[in-house]
């Protein structure tokens, strides 16, 4: 192996600003984390030590999966805001609110140094596969495993910063990522070259190991970087196939992220977080979501809430905005009501993050640490899939797969949400708009979606947001440490 220790150099600067928050509480499931080996089982790979690391990695990397995922992803939205208190963050506020960018701050860093960190360790089990001659089956899993992450990360900084830095090298030396930003183009290309290789080797599931990169995950990952693209027929063969590898919507949308729908049916892929014997495997990206509040609500620190105009956009009786949104009054179903405005600071706040008095009385905290954060879910394929075929013209497969989603946030009460009527495109279009909108609300997608439909700055312009903001600046620690070889962004 070559020395890992040189090549850290070029994100110690960056990715070091920021550290991932966890539990040290002795409390623990007696359960096996889920995408980890475990001692004692037969595993299917040479270089499934490797693979697992990259798992590891995902799940404790600065900025991928902490709270640096929701201030690029959520906050910049229309849908949500800072939270806490007023004076709490509040540089952040101006950061993300009010899309004030800044180069320099840790966050920036962060999210960078956090991407190529673990696309550095993807480079380094590639090149070890190749360079070993192993061509078992089980080893080409585990160059898929590596080719679908890479491709993630990809994905992720091309729709934050554009242009960036095309590695696919293992980085020996510092210069060795020093490269110039490559076009969306050719990073577009190394996406589907990844995830076409991933598709061919990796397994429709994983029985023994359920977390672990999936045929269906690198499919929904390629029909939705086609989906940005604009090739509708493409991503909707993608969607489509991915229907065919089992995956359903989750009966109730109210327990659908709830721990005891982790891993199910619906889930396509998410990060994996539990507690076992001596091991913590937990993130604050829950706990800096929770309540802030006092005693019985006293569930974390309050950021990334709902805002007034989410609150607004859901139709009457939509059973999906009580299971969305955490609003004053509310009961917690023993007798606790939510305060109002004081004493907290918010009036609504992220029901997505907030977890059962039973779950955390099992973990005997009331912070959430160990829920999965769910990455792709089957409703968001078949909302993809509407998108893709309503815009090859195809308005009545669109609106089946749509109709689909709006069953299940029905339920039984058939006097809410009636099916969307096959019309016309542009009708059509907006439902697809407004249904994604509220299905997938404080998830992450709502700011990537007003951009590719070229919306952001009519519903983002009031709060400051102009047509740079759809990507963010390049730390200056990057640029500074590749001497300009790594340029900043236009108009920064």
């Amino acid at each position: 192996m070559k020395n890992k220790s040189i090549k850290r150099l070029f994100i110690v600067a960056i990715a070091g600003t920021m550290i991932l928050g966890s539990c040290n509480d002795d409390e623990f499931l007696d359960k096996k984390p889920e995408g980890q080996a475990v001692p004692g089982e037969v595993t299917v790979g040479g270089f499934d030590a490797q693979a697992f690391g990259l798992y590891a990695k995902f799940r404790t990397q600065a900025g991928i999966a902490d709270w640096t995922r929701y201030w690029f992803q959520s906050i910049r939205s229309d849908d949500a805001a800072k939270g806490s208190t007023s004076d709490d963050a509040a540089a952040f506020g101006t950061i993300f609110d009010a899309y004030q960018y800044s180069a320099v701050e840790g966050f920036a860093a962060s999210n960078w140094g956090g991407h190529f960190n673990l696309i550095f360790d993807c480079n380094d089990l590639i090149a070890d596969i190749e360079e070993s001659g192993d061509v078992t089956e089980g080893t080409l899993t585990n160059k898929a495993e590596a080719s679908v992450f890479r491709a993630l990360c990809y994905f992720e900084l091309r729709r934050d910063y554009g242009e960036v830095p095309l590695v696919l090298n293992r980085v020996v030396n510092p210069s060795d990522s020093y490269k110039v930003k490559s076009s969306i183009t050719d990073i577009d290309a190394q996406i589907v070259a990844d995830l076409q290789y991933s598709i061919e080797h990796l397994p429709v599931s994983w029985p023994a190991y359920p977390g672990r990169a999936t045929k269906g995950f690198a499919t929904a990952l390629l029909g939705k970087l086609y989906l940005y693209q604009q090739n509708w027929s493409q991503a909707l063969t993608q969607f489509e196939t991915v229907m065919t590898y089992g995956y359903d919507l989750y009966p109730d949308f109210d327990e659908l992220f709830l721990q005891k729908a982790d891993n199910s049916a619906e889930s396509i892929f998410e990060v994996q977080f539990t507690r076992i014997a001596g091991q913590n495997y937990s993130s604050n990206y829950w706990e800096s979501q929770g309540v802030r509040g006092s005693s019985t609500w006293d569930l974390g620190w309050g950021f990334n809430v709902p805002t007034q105009a989410l609150v607004d956009a859901f139709e009457p009786g939509d059973p999906r905005k009580a299971a969305t949104i955490l609003y004053s009054g509310q009961d917690d179903g023993d007798g606790n009501v939510l305060p109002g405005v004081p004493p907290l600071a918010q009036q609504y706040w992220n029901k997505k993050a907030y977890t059962l008095k039973s779950e955390r009385e099992n973990f005997g905290e009331n912070k959430n640490h160990w829920s999965n954060i769910r990455i792709i879910r089957f409703a968001d394929v078949l909302l993809m899939a509407a998108e893709a075929a309503n815009e090859s013209g195809q308005t009545a497969v669109a609106t089946d797969y749509l109709n689909r989603v709006r069953a299940r946030a029905r339920g039984n009460n058939a006097g809410v949400l009636p099916d969307v009527v096959s019309g016309d495109q542009g009708t059509v279009r907006a439902a697809i708009k407004h249904e994604r909108r509220v299905e997938l609300a404080m998830e992450g997608e709502r700011f990537y979606d007003l951009v590719r439909w070229g919306d952001a700055v009519s519903v983002l312009g009031g709060l400051g947001y102009q047509d740079k903001n759809k990507f963010y600046p390049v730390p200056q620690t990057v640029i500074d440490e590749s001497q300009g070889i790594i340029a900043q962004n236009p108009n920064y």
